[in-house]
């Protein structure tokens, strides 16, 4: 058995977890930017989950239909719109917030509208279905017209994520207070950079490393997470109100 045959399947397991944990918090705070990354850390599982699934059973349009929409569209782009919401509290943000949903809604429609296009014949067992995808829709002026949104989901995603981490652990070096936060931000931009990496490889040819570059990402944002997550102690909230920084 490869490691692409075994990678999905910790990358699901470990990105479950880590949803449902971010929309419990949602549940507890009614926080919208918690909502946001546990729907967009739950499209990334349910990419890892098809992929998984398409190695252990083969084919099935219902998934494909799941990996690509869930999985390599839609999922960067609110798990960073979460991470725009924290940091931003402009009005402005609230028209991206619709811009969001109102695409993420219009690539639904592409996708269910190309569906019945697919060439299911092109599907190989034996590859990731990252480096046979292609093959299996048709060409983008004969209805796969939703690939053309993927590039602009994942740029957008990508920007936010990174940025926004970096920028919040850039907030905490710089009034030297919660190191945590400034450690466990660093390494959710470093898994989103993983994942952006791993994408690229694919576009050029090299989807064999799609697989490790969600499971890097998976791990090193869920670390990120719990470690910026921890509680201020009492001398940390102080140092917090002095900075003037939202504990």
């Amino acid at each position: 058995m490869s490691l692409n045959a075994v990678l999905p399947f910790f990358s699901t397991v470990i990105m479950g977890v880590f949803s449902v944990s971010v929309l419990r918090r949602y549940w507890v705070r009614r926080k919208l930017h918690f909502l946001f990354w546990g729907v967009g850390l739950a499209m990334f599982g349910v990419g890892s989950f098809a992929e998984a699934y398409f190695v252990a059973a083969g084919w099935s349009p219902a998934v494909f239909f799941g990996w690509y929409l869930f999985g390599a569209a839609l999922n960067a782009a609110w798990i960073g719109h979460g991470t725009l919401l924290l940091l931003v509290r402009k009005g402005w943000v609230h028209v991206l917030t619709a811009l969001l949903v109102i695409g993420s809604l219009g690539a639904t429609v592409l996708m269910i509208q190309v569906m019945p296009r697919l060439n299911a014949e092109a599907f190989e067992p034996g590859r990731a279905i990252s480096e046979t995808y292609r093959d299996i829709f048709p060409p983008i002026d004969q209805g796969a017209t939703v690939r053309l949104t993927t590039p602009i989901f994942n740029i957008y995603g990508l920007i936010t994520l990174v940025g926004g981490a970096l920028y919040s652990a850039w907030l905490f070096l710089r009034k030297r207070v919660l190191p945590n936060r400034v450690i466990g931000n660093v390494l959710i931009a470093a898994g989103a950079l993983s994942i952006g990496a791993a994408s690229a490889l694919t576009r050029i040819g090299y989807g064999q490393y799609l697989y490790l570059g969600e499971l890097v990402a998976a791990v090193l944002m869920y670390a990120g997470f719990l470690i910026a997550a921890r509680p201020a102690t009492e001398e940390e909230r102080q140092e917090l109100a002095h900075s003037g920084q939202p504990a």
